[in-house]
């Protein structure tokens, strides 16, 4: 028995440096982050992280010690080889998280949880995402880390598996090492307190990078997986009755909304860009060179200046757009069917009042499931990347912006009155390589995102100017708004106000007064109902506020993965649910307006579950 609880010791005591070596290979990984952390700060990272590190390796032990019972019977070498198929098979594993985790971390800001795996099943998709040098560097990362963890093990570790001959006292044995076995469920749980062991348990300062440093990304991804689908609201923080009455009392309609079109009955194109952030935008504080177009048309329009996102991808802004159905921390609602067929929509809203409506992507629609939404929304006519020729296919995410445009053009000669036309582009997300010469010099992400949303601003400028020409223009609202801002800035957080703040431009013969400002805040989930209030129609979007009433609060409520955000004319609330305290706290109606995010957040999730 000695050497059996040996062999094992030491098998934990190699894990445990796996995930210390882990550990430091994402702080070298993110080198620009951890630089700035002192010494004191990086060595908690360890120590805060040993708890994770010790639950992650009890895990791993389960299955080998359940295993090994047999062995105390049964002489052989089975066990050995046993264990040197389960060990490279889980450093395989863990590696591909692990090295995963390095290189989305800078864009995502989050540690990786089971969220990347919802895209598995659009493998193509997912590789489109990332140049062939990282995907070679990645894949070079994966092999040596588990190369030389696998070497590591097959010289130290494996001979203690060797049989040594039979057990004797094989009943005592047994059940010490059952015992022991049932034990592994306090390292798991983190100790024998009531609240087992969470991400949040590891953070220990106001450095939202160095907490995360500290999480066991393999164990986060494990722990997300098996809790993706809760029994119970996570974000149940009070009485939902009362929740829902802060909710009816944050969306109710308090007078008429202002009139900003000269018809109720316009034609409507609304464009969604790509990644477009204000940062981007010179009239919204943004630079003045990389959006020369969207800046110039700004004046043309109706410009809404505090405008925010409603998530941070793509799959989680259409819903918001479309449906005005906010988002929600770690889940995305379009990625099931099920509960998008009972969603609000302003397509069908549209159709029945006689428009003709599309959709227009130049890439996989099937993409995190968005081609169930669109169907399920009611839109007549999808086109996607499988509608253009093949010799157009110049982007690994399908057609360039340049291609789609082009294509909407010749389509949009003749029109039936009125449509109701969706333009998702592409060609701003990553890898960014763009059928352009650079303009901003530089092998940053920034420089070439930047290059990247200049290519499709100009793309953008050369259809609106073909459009203004057209004969329906005069009839038409166009509707130019991104469909999230992306982390590119040193001093960005995953959860900043700034990362969550993105253009939306009103056009077209449409609009009123053109040339107008509009300062009220706002967000993609009350486009919906802003909209049918200005065409007159009914439409029950139960998370909406029609923003241009004046009577109406002023908010915006937002998710990122481990919390949301609210911004109020007054305050501006950051709260995050694993630390389970806000993160930005500013403002003197601050503390009022973390109950109303969280009266907001408890009634949306509980939505979302019931449908």
């Amino acid at each position: 028995m000695k050497d059996k609880l040996k062999s094992l010791f030491l098998y934990a005591f190699f894990w445990l440096l796996f995930f210390f070596a882990a550990r430091l290979l994402f702080l070298i990984g993110n080198y620009g982050d951890s630089s700035e952390l002192g010494l004191k700060i990086l060595c908690g990272t360890f120590s805060r992280g040993l708890k994770l590190d010790i639950s992650a390796t009890a895990y791993i032990l389960a299955v080998p010690m359940l295993v090994l019972l047999p062995s105390i019977w049964i002489r052989g070498e089975w066990f050995r080889h046993f264990m040197k198929a389960y060990t490279w098979l889980f450093l395989l594993l863990c590696s591909l998280i692990v090295v995963a985790d390095i290189f989305l971390y800078s864009y995502w800001g989050f540690r990786m949880d089971y969220t990347p795996l919802l895209y598995l099943d659009n493998p193509g998709e997912v590789v489109a995402s990332v140049s062939n040098l990282q995907i070679a560097g990645f894949t070079l990362l994966v092999i040596l880390l588990t190369v030389v963890s696998g070497c590591l093990y097959n010289k130290f570790i494996d001979k203690h598996f060797s049989d040594k001959g039979i057990t004797r006292c094989r009943i005592p044995v047994t059940i010490a090492f059952l015992v022991l076995l049932g034990s592994l469920i306090i390292p798991i749980r983190g100790g024998v307190g009531l609240a087992p062991i969470n991400a949040g348990s590891v953070y220990f300062c106001d450095n939202m990078f160095a907490n995360h440093s500290a999480v066991n990304v393999v164990w986060n991804v494990g722990s997300s997986w098996f809790n993706r689908k809760p029994s119970v609201n996570p974000y149940s923080f009070g009485d939902l009755d009362r929740s829902i009455a802060i909710r009816d009392s944050l969306v109710a309609k308090t007078a008429d909304p202002v009139i900003v079109l000269n018809t109720k009955r316009p034609n409507i194109l609304v464009v969604i860009l790509e990644s477009f952030g204000n940062f981007l935008v010179g009239p919204l504080g943004g630079d003045t060179a990389t959006t020369p177009n969207l800046n110039s048309l700004s004046g043309e329009g109706l410009l809404f200046t505090r405008f925010y996102a409603s998530g941070n991808r793509t799959d989680k802004a259409l819903p918001a757009i479309l449906s005005g159905y906010p988002a929600q921390p770690a889940v995305s609602v379009i990625k099931e069917p099920r509960k998008t067929q009972s969603m609000p929509g302003l397509v069908r809203i549209l159709n029945e009042n006689g428009y003709k409506s599309s959709f227009w992507y130049g890439g996989d629609i099937n993409f995190a499931n968005i081609n169930s939404y669109l169907i399920n929304s009611g839109f007549g006519q999808i086109v996607t990347m499988e509608d253009f020729s093949r010799d157009d296919y110049n982007s690994k995410w399908g057609v360039h912006d340049h291609v789609l445009f082009n294509t909407l053009r010749d389509s949009m000669s003749v029109m039936d009155e009125p449509f109701f036309r969706v333009v998702l582009t592409l060609s701003s997300h990553e890898p960014f390589d763009v059928p352009m010469e650079p303009v901003f010099e530089g092998s940053e992400d920034l420089d070439r995102f930047r290059n990247s949303v200049y290519y499709t601003d100009k793309s953008l400028g050369s259809f609106i100017e073909w459009a203004k020409t057209s004969e329906w223009w005069d009839r038409t609202l166009v509707i130019l708004v991104a469909d999230h801002c992306r982390l590119s800035r040193p001093e960005d957080m995953v959860y900043s106000e700034d990362v969550f703040k993105i253009p939306m431009l009103w056009l077209g013969g449409a609009v009123r007064e053109p040339g107008t400002r509009i300062d009220r805040i706002g967000s993609q989930t009350d486009i919906p109902l802003v909209l049918a209030n200005q065409m007159g129609l009914s439409g029950e979007f139960p998370f909406s506020k029609d923003f241009l009433s004046e009577g109406s609060p002023e908010f915006a409520f937002y998710v990122y993965n481990e919390g949301f955000g609210f911004i109020t004319d007054s305050s501006k609330v950051i709260y995050d649910h694993k630390l389970g305290e806000p993160v930005v706290s500013e403002g003197p109606d601050s503390e009022r307006d973390l109950r109303l995010g969280k009266a907001f957040l408890q009634v949306l999730y509980d939505d979302y579950m019931k449908r």
